[in-house]
């Protein structure tokens, strides 16, 4: 079993002790990935970039990701193949003959 599948079990065990599945829709487990990625922008806020306290970074992250294996596991989607299929579509996006060292937006790359 992958690190990914034991986590997403120790978080539906988590849920479920709490009685918390009625409330996991994927609305609102898409809300709280909206808010909790506002959360960990609101670490930087006022900041330099690199000037946040790890262990609240840590946590937002956590939750972050958390929603976001919950949200997968509602929709049976594999977290890893569909990095690797965004990895995929991104390679042509993006060539590095064109995006090396460049922040522009695909559709802006010459």
């Amino acid at each position: 079993m992958s690190a990914i599948r034991d986590i997403t079990t120790a978080l539906l065990k988590f849920r479920d002790e709490r009685d918390w599945k009625q409330f996991h829709n994927s609305k609102d487990l898409a809300l709280a990935i909206s808010i909790e990625a506002s959360e960990l922008v609101e670490l930087f806020l006022w900041k330099g970039n690199e000037d946040v306290e790890k262990e609240q970074l840590k946590d937002e992250l956590a939750d972050i990701l958390s929603y976001c294996l919950l949200l997968a596991e509602k929709h049976d989607i594999d977290i890893l193949d569909i990095i690797k299929e965004k990895i995929e579509k991104n390679a042509l996006k993006y060539p590095v003959s064109k995006a090396k060292g460049n922040s522009k937006k695909y559709n802006e790359l010459q």
